[in-house]
């Protein structure tokens, strides 16, 4: 049996969920495109090992990537979104059926009473209509096939070259661990075989890869041409669009993304403006069991909600940074309405 692949874990899959979102409410036509998807300060960088070639390299990571994404492993953990319009703070918990979410603030602020009661009701269907999970489970499976797609694309559409190393800092790779840091560019002699490649052609920018774990812990990259999708019949993406992706560890060599930004405008069947503007961190990941049924994880998020809720009310919620539910970050608008359902 085919292991599922962790909605959140892979590295680029949180990413492509977000693009596709937006992409989607704006218009229903539809296409497939995938934006890849400190404790190490003021010590000494350990002398590397030999080093291979930069393209073996990231064949290899990649499909480390993909391999430890299926490990069965899963958290609990929180995300906070952040847009022109305000912030949105989530508890996520993967689980052996989907991912469940659930909103616990806005712009910082614990939900109210009324809100609380509105939001855990829109979750819980997943769990009273079998025919919302099945169309929540359905997406995120196409979503990772998608993913799976353009990430094993990646070590024959870009052309890398090394560019020097870097210390793991927070958010970004194992602490204290040495990040060899590639350039890359397109390949002029990939032909993409379908539109979900396509935009790969038009990306070029920075890679951190700790080549002794083989993971990848940032993504750094930039349309410095447009980028056209469904082969210019759907639209474009303008020049200048810019992403961020990072991944740390946290611990027992499990990995996690800590850091997405987008920053993209273009058109959409050549009439309708796409515009892009949004910045995502993950933190406070905890393990939780691995058989956790979707239901089971509706319960705990309700429990975290009402701890949440309490701490608010007693007055031990202001300030608290560690849980991201006053993290701010970029800067432009998206449509608020455009995330799925989690």
């Amino acid at each position: 049996m085919q292991r599922r692949l962790c909605y959140h874990r892979l590295i680029f899959q949180a990413f492509y969920r977000r693009f596709m979102a937006t992409f989607t409410s704006l218009s229903q036509a539809g296409a497939s495109i995938l934006l890849l998807g400190a404790w190490g300060i003021g010590q000494e960088l350990a002398a590397p090992p030999a080093r291979p070639e930069p393209a073996e390299l990231v064949r290899k990571t990649v499909q480390h990537e993909i391999q430890a994404n299926g490990d069965g492993v899963h958290f609990m953990f929180r995300g906070t979104k952040t847009t022109p319009s305000g912030s949105t703070s989530k508890i996520y918990v993967e689980t052996k059926d989907a991912t469940a979410g659930m909103v616990i603030a806005y712009n910082g602020q614990p939900l109210t009473p009324e809100q609380r009661k509105a939001e855990e009701a829109r979750i819980e269907r997943f769990v009273t209509n079998p025919e919302e999970l099945r169309k929540k489970q359905r997406q995120e499976r196409e979503d990772a096939e998608r993913t799976m797609r353009i990430v094993r694309a990646i070590p024959d559409a870009m052309l890398f070259e090394y560019a020097g190393e870097e210390h793991g800092s927070v958010g970004v790779g194992a602490p204290g661990g040495a990040l060899v840091k590639l350039k890359f560019r397109p390949n002029p002699q990939y032909d993409p075989p379908t539109h979900v490649e396509q935009v790969l052609a038009g990306m070029q920018g920075d890679l951190l890869i700790d080549a002794t774990r083989y993971r990848i812990a940032r993504i750094d990259g930039t349309l410095f041409r447009e980028v056209g999708f469904g082969w210019g019949i759907l639209g474009h993406l303008d020049k200048g669009g810019h992403f961020l992706v990072q991944q740390q560890e946290i611990g027992e060599n499990h990995w996690e993304i800590s850091r997405i930004s987008l920053d993209f405008t273009g058109k959409i069947l050549l009439f309708k403006n796409l515009s892009i503007h949004s910045a995502e961190a993950y933190s406070d990941f905890k393990e939780v069991p691995s058989d956790l049924t979707f239901a089971q994880a509706v319960e705990l998020l309700k429990k975290e909600g009402a701890t949440v809720a309490d701490k608010s009310t007693s007055g031990k919620l202001a300030g608290n940074g560690a849980h991201g539910l006053s993290r701010r970050a970029a800067t432009a608008s998206q449509p608020s309405s455009s995330l799925p359902e989690r």
